[in-house]
């Protein structure tokens, strides 16, 4: 049985996903994904802390799925601008954990994990599966993506407004 490692960049797949579909990505699903047939070293969720509840509430979802939810906080620029991503700690955890593992799950649709998926496959000789919204995945992250598995249909939760959980 395969070992994997399972990397979500919260922020893209809530705002993706909400962009192209007006729906959230079902993380349950995702999640039986992923890990078919598969065993799970590690599961790291990504996500910016803005102190709200109902984001919280979302955040032990995502524990109770079986996720470490790792957290930023959100910080608002003077000039009104905002940060808070987390590529630089997906790439350290995925470096870190990629010697353990036989594949490599990135939930994203950043271009700039190109490099590191890349990286992974040449270094590690991993696979590397990337999930993301195929409207919005970069090109580059495709290409160097092992496989790409496009976030749609069974991956979303129904219709905007019906039982969704606030991720961002």
């Amino acid at each position: 049985m395969p070992n994997v490692l399972l990397l979500l960049d919260v922020q893209n797949l809530y705002y993706t996903s909400r962009h192209a579909y007006r729906r959230n990505v079902d993380y349950n699903a995702l999640w039986a994904r992923a890990t078919e047939d598969r065993r799970v070293v590690k599961a790291i969720a990504y996500a910016i802390d803005r102190g709200d509840e109902k984001q919280r509430q979302f955040q032990n979802i995502l524990r109770a799925i079986g996720f470490e939810v790792k957290l930023k906080p959100f910080i608002q620029r003077a000039d009104g601008s905002a940060k808070g991503d987390w590529d630089v700690g997906i790439t350290l955890d995925a470096m870190e954990y990629a010697g353990e593992v036989d594949v490599v799950v990135l939930a994203s649709g950043d271009g700039d994990f190109a490099l590191l998926a890349d990286r992974l496959r040449e270094k590690f000789g991993v696979e590397v599966e990337v999930y993301g919204v195929p409207a919005l995945t970069a090109d580059a992250l495709v290409r160097s993506a092992s496989r790409f598995v496009p976030i749609e249909g069974e991956l979303l939760l129904g219709p905007a407004g019906r039982g969704q959980s606030k991720e961002a």
